[in-house]
């Protein structure tokens, strides 16, 4: 699969360039005796691109936590990544769908509100607002999506993000997993080799077929239908290479633009 996984990064390399040259750039702001890159504008463009950007880095930081057998760090990035995957389609379909609602500009004021808002970091506030998971797989869920997501069942979503809850926390039965040998003692150099190593290595899958989508989704919000049509299309090429057939069996009966995609068959 690394194969598969190093063109699935090149195409979104390519798209991710695109879709950054769509928005103002960021400009230098002063922060103390420096300076910080900002994008004034802060808008909901400019911040489906940085979280594009996070989905990106958490990939290659998953894959190289999965070759080095550090998997409960690779599941706690890949729960970050399905955050990511959320909130990239919360404000995508708000723009899609011409529903952008107070929630959304609350949830972009706590997005770009900063960390460090006084003269030093022990004065400054650290009261950063944050959206709840709820309200925001609600609203995905409540969507009238009129047959444009080809996304994974948002149902399946409160199951993915308290499955990998416990890497993220340290919950006691995922860190038994950690055990191997007899007598059982704790990997804790990494688990290379190990039968978890090759559930982990299958697991990989999910994150970079659901950034595939999450790419294309934002490239829908940002109208620009040549590369939403050409990442669909990658998904479902992404996928039948990948042996598993999730979302291109369906292909002949729905079109992700026009009808239901079948990735909400996928493992997760």
């Amino acid at each position: 699969m690394n194969g598969l996984y190093n063109e699935a990064l090149h195409h979104l390399d390519k798209a991710f360039k695109r879709l950054e040259d769509k928005v103002p750039p960021p400009q230098r702001v002063p922060h103390g005796d420096a300076f910080v890159f900002r994008y004034k504008e802060e808008t909901i463009h400019q911040a489906m691109v940085q979280k594009l950007a996070r989905v990106v880095s958490g990939l290659h930081a998953a894959r190289l936590l999965l070759e080095n057998g550090l998997l409960q760090e690779q599941a706690a990035v890949q729960r970050m990544l399905d955050e990511f995957h959320e909130d990239i389609l919360f404000l995508a379909f708000a723009v899609i769908k011409r529903e952008r609602t107070p929630l959304h500009q609350e949830y972009l004021d706590a997005f770009y509100k900063e960390e460090f808002d006084g003269p030093t970091a022990v004065e400054s506030s650290h009261d950063r607002p944050m959206v709840s998971r709820k309200k925001i797989r609600a609203y995905i869920a409540r969507v009238d999506l009129g047959g444009t997501d080809p996304s994974t069942a948002v149902t399946l979503s409160h199951t993915i993000h308290s499955g990998y809850s416990g890497f993220v926390h340290g919950a006691s039965p995922h860190i038994m997993d950690m055990l191997e040998g007899n007598p059982p003692r704790f990997r804790i150099h990494g688990m290379g080799g190990t039968s978890r190593h090759e559930e982990h290595r299958n697991d990989l899958y999910n994150p970079f077929f659901r950034a595939i989508i999450s790419f294309a989704m934002v490239a829908k919000a940002f109208d620009d239908d040549e590369l939403f049509q050409s990442l669909h299309a990658y998904h479902l090429e992404f996928d039948k290479l990948s042996g598993r057939n999730n979302a291109y069996r369906g292909e002949s009966e729905k079109h992700p633009q026009s009808g239901e995609s079948r990735s909400t068959q996928q493992n997760c």
